[in-house]
C-alpha cells in the first residue's frame, strides 16, 4: 500500500524540479559575454586615449570625415 502524499513532499518535488537542470545556466553565459564585452571595450578605451592608439584614432576620424565631406561636396 502506498502512503499518501504529504503537503512537505509536493512543496519538495516543485523546489527540486525548479532548482535542478540549467535553467539559469542561459543567464550566467550572457553575464560573462556582457564582462568580457567590457573589458575588452575598456582595454581599447584605455589604448586609444594613451599610447600609440590617440594619434591612430584621431587620423582615422579625420581621414573618415575628410572622404564624407568630399562625397557631399
Amino acid at each position: 500500500m502506498q502512503q499518501p502524499i504529504t503537503a512537505v513532499q509536493k512543496i519538495a518535488s516543485r523546489v527540486g524540479a525548479r532548482t535542478s537542470g540549467d535553467a539559469g545556466q542561459a543567464t550566467a553565459e550572457y553575464a560573462l559575454v556582457l564582462l568580457g564585452a567590457a573589458a575588452i571595450a575598456l582595454l581599447i578605451g584605455i589604448w586609444a586615449t594613451s599610447g600609440g592608439g590617440a594619434g591612430k584614432v584621431g587620423d582615422l576620424l579625420d581621414a573618415v570625415f575628410s572622404s564624407i565631406k568630399k562625397n557631399i561636396s
